[in-house]
């Protein structure tokens, strides 16, 4: 069981460094319009978009991708947690 939520728990890793890529991409014009940029919004829009229609932007700040690396966190906290009960 550890091994399983230690696998889990690095590709949720990696998934939040592309989340961190994809966001970085929007401070710079036609990043994603890239080939990378294009990649990382097909893996990473759905999952932001719920989180963009329940946070509302503060001016022009998209504040959702907070919320959804708060929610990774605790899934992978709870993981451990779960795991640790095994």
């Amino acid at each position: 069981m550890d091994v399983v939520v230690s696998i889990i728990a690095q590709l949720v890793s990696i998934y939040q460094w592309a989340l961190i890529i994809y966001i970085f991409m929007s401070w710079f014009p036609n990043a994603r319009d890239t080939a990378i940029g294009q990649f990382l919004a097909r893996i990473c829009e759905p999952f932001l978009e719920p989180f963009r229609r329940i946070v509302p932007s503060i001016g022009m700040i998209d504040i959702s991708p907070i919320v959804a690396f708060l929610v990774l966190r605790f899934a992978v906290s709870g993981l451990y947690q779960l795991a640790a009960w095994f």
